[in-house]
This record gives C-alpha cells, sequence and structure tokens, in this order.
C-alpha cells in the first residue's frame, strides 16, 4: 500500500483534481470499459446466432441431400430387382412360338417321317431366330478356322492336312450371349506336323 493512497483500488488524486474527480473518473473509465465489454457481448452473441443460423442450414441441407441420396438408392434397388425379377419375360416371350409349333406338332397323328423333319426344321429356326433376337450368337467355327482359347474348347489334337491349331471339327456348337460365352464350342484341333 502506498503511504499517500490509503486504497490502491482507485488512483490517488493528482495534484489538480480531487478525490471525488479521481473516483469519476475512474468510474467513468470504468463505465466506458463496461460499455465497450456489452457491445463486444452483443456483437459475439449476434454473430454467435449468425452461425447457430448457419449451422441449422447446414444441418437441414445435410439431411435434405442424406434424404435423397437414400430415396435414389432405394429406387435403383427397386429398379435392379425388377430387371432381374423380369429379365427373362422377354427371352420367355420369344420361346413361346416354338413352344406351339413344337406342341402343333405333337398333336399331327398322322404325320409322315418327311413331315415331322420339315416340322424340326421350321421349329429350330425359330428357336434359332429367338435365341438371335436375345443376343445369344452361335460359334460355329468354320473347318481351317484359327482355333480361339476364349470361345472354343479343345477335346482332342488329331493329325490333319490343315494348318497347326487350327479347327478340325466342330463337336458341339458353342453359344455367345452378349458377347460373353454362354458355352464354348467344343472342337477338334490339327496337331503341329
Amino acid at each position: 500500500m502506498s503511504e499517500n493512497n490509503p486504497n490502491p483500488i482507485y488512483p490517488a488524486p493528482t495534484g489538480k483534481q480531487s478525490a471525488e474527480e479521481a473516483l469519476a473518473a475512474q468510474f467513468a473509465d470504468e463505465s466506458n470499459a463496461l460499455s465497450r465489454g456489452q457491445a463486444d457481448l452483443a456483437d459475439m452473441q449476434a454473430d454467435l446466432a449468425d452461425l447457430q443460423a448457419k449451422s441449422a442450414d447446414l444441418a437441414d441441407q445435410y439431411l435434405r441431400a442424406k434424404a435423397e441420396a437414400d430415396n435414389a438408392r432405394r429406387r435403383a434397388e427397386e429398379e435392379i430387382a425388377k430387371a432381374r425379377k423380369f429379365a427373362v419375360e422377354g427371352f420367355a416371350d420369344s420361346l413361346l412360338p416354338v413352344v406351339d409349333s413344337l406342341e402343333a406338332g405333337l398333336l399331327l397323328k398322322d404325320a409322315t417321317t418327311e413331315q415331322i423333319r420339315e416340322g424340326a426344321q421350321a421349329t429350330l429356326r425359330q428357336l434359332l431366330a429367338a435365341l438371335e433376337r436375345n443376343k445369344v450368337i452361335v460359334i460355329n467355327p468354320a473347318a481351317g478356322s484359327k482355333f480361339d482359347p476364349h470361345q472354343q474348347q479343345a477335346i482332342s489334337v488329331v493329325p490333319s492336312e490343315l494348318e497347326a491349331n487350327s479347327v478340325v471339327t466342330v463337336l458341339q456348337k458353342g453359344y455367345l450371349i452378349a458377347e460373353r460365352v454362354l458355352r464354348p464350342a467344343l472342337v477338334t484341333v490339327a496337331a503341329a506336323k
């Protein structure tokens, strides 16, 4: 404690100020500081309210985006399920005329061998056309064509006048579906000379 100023909280009056004036000046400074503090507090509260509004808006946008993504995912899953469920519908529809032809052929009681053969050939053409419409393509390599291990399966290697690694005979036709091998063609391949 200073000897001249018994109360250190309040400044000692200067030579030209009385104690009351010094105290009034002190209160004025504190009042100004308090006013500045209140103004700063009001600014901070306004900033806080603005940030809370922005946070609420972003939370709302997030929830809407999440709901939209969930709805899109759900719709996509439903479409995939429907596509799987009805994928064979078009294929089955194209096979119905083949079934009708086979049933009509079986109803003939007194058909000749020639009529049965012609009916079977017509039904086979219908079946091949139905398969082709549904992107099922026959793999039937010609004799002498180069062996393709991606579409053909070699059952045996046989001596032949053909070039080595070329198809000699087709034992069973293969099939592609949309350029993917459904079943490889079974072939014999010419041996190296």
